[in-house]
C-alpha cells in the first residue's frame, strides 16, 4: 500500500471513529464497563472487538432495541482500546494494540 494511502485511509478510519463516538456517547459507557468487567474477572488482556460484539449483544438481544440496530464499524475497535488506555492509563496494555504507522502512537 502507497505511503500516501496508507495516510489518507487512516485520516478516514480516525475521522469516522470520532464521529461516531460523538454521536453515540452510550457507546463509550457500555464500553468501559463491560471493559471492566472482564479486568475484574481476572483476565489480564482481552480483544476490543470482544467487547464491541458484546455492545452488540446488550442491545439487539437483552434489551431488544432492534430499531437501534448500531452500525458499529469492526475499524473502531482499535479506536476504543486506544481511548480506554488513554482515559484509564492504569490499565495502558490491557488490549493489544499495533503500533500505528501514520503516528509514533501505539
Amino acid at each position: 500500500m502507497s505511503e500516501w494511502l496508507r495516510d489518507e485511509t487512516s485520516r478516514h478510519l480516525e475521522v469516522a471513529f470520532w464521529e461516531f463516538h460523538n454521536g453515540n456517547p452510550e457507546i463509550w459507557t457500555l464500553f468501559q464497563k463491560y471493559t471492566f468487567q472482564v479486568i475484574e474477572a481476572g483476565l489480564p488482556s482481552f480483544g476490543a472487538l470482544h467487547i464491541l460484539s458484546r455492545i452488540r449483544w446488550f442491545v439487539w438481544i437483552e434489551t431488544k432495541r432492534f430499531g437501534d440496530l448500531y452500525k458499529i464499524n469492526n475499524n473502531h475497535a482499535a479506536f476504543y482500546a486506544r481511548l480506554f488506555h488513554r482515559e484509564h492509563p492504569e490499565h495502558e496494555g490491557f488490549f493489544r494494540t499495533r503500533e500505528r504507522e501514520d503516528t509514533d502512537e501505539a
